[in-house]
């Protein structure tokens, strides 16, 4: 039997208590997927090729409004930004690793495995980078396909009454919450909900592009302020 690596485990570990709040907002992501109209097929390959929640929530609910492809991939790209800023902060751990190990790395970061990723490898430098990192987010990317499976499979079939679309809010609070750590995030978060909010009644749900533009800039300028 192949022996599994310490800080795979590890990494597999850390990731538990967050596949609590990511399981039903995988499945959440599923029933809107199709929901908004789209195939099986096609909802778990918006899955695996976006493997973002935030972002296939944003683009399924424009798909169901019939917003023009252009406005459904820029929504995208803007809520998923702050990836570029993981990327960068992140990157310098794994300059000796291969660059076919970055690859996968890459597809795999999100705002989960990003944040044990760097904790652990800012407190414990004796840490296997590569397979602690592995751990968390090839398990975080497999519990959210299945979730996403479960939730095509099930489709509209969930009743109402089970308030499984209120995991969708409690998830985002979960992640939000914890990043309010400095006065550019605070400034970011506040003028972009703000935002989002006043936008709310606006055509092809632009509200939420026009919150995560002004969020983004507002937390350039407040980080800029405070350099």
């Amino acid at each position: 039997m192949a022996h599994v690596p310490d800080d795979l485990r590890a990494g597999v570990q850390a990731t538990l208590p967050l596949l609590l709040g990511a399981t039903p907002f995988g499945v959440v992501a599923g029933v809107a997927a199709v929901d908004a109209g789209l195939s099986p097929a096609q909802a778990v390959g918006l899955s695996m090729v976006v493997f973002a929640g935030a972002s296939q929530l944003a683009a399924v609910d424009l798909l169901a409004q019939d917003a023009p492809l252009a406005v459904v991939v820029l929504t995208a790209v803007v809520i998923n930004l702050r990836m570029s800023m993981y990327s960068a902060s992140i990157a310098p751990y794994f300059e000796s690793i291969r660059r076919r190990w970055e690859a996968v790395c890459a597809y795999l970061l999100t705002d989960m495995s990003y944040a044990l990723a760097i904790a652990e490898f800012t407190e414990n430098r004796d840490t296997d980078r590569r397979w602690y990192y592995l751990g968390a987010a090839a398990t975080i990317w497999a519990v959210w396909q299945v979730a996403t499976i479960a939730g095509v499979v099930l489709g509209a079939s969930i009743p109402e009454s089970w308030g499984v679309s209120f995991a969708v809010p409690l998830v985002f609070l979960a992640l939000l919450v914890p990043e309010l750590s400095d006065r550019p995030r605070v400034v970011a978060a506040l003028v972009g909900g703000s935002v989002a909010v006043l936008g709310a009644g606006w055509p092809l749900n632009l509200g939420l592009l026009g919150g995560a533009l002004a969020g983004v800039v507002a937390g350039v300028v407040a980080e800029g302020r405070n350099a």
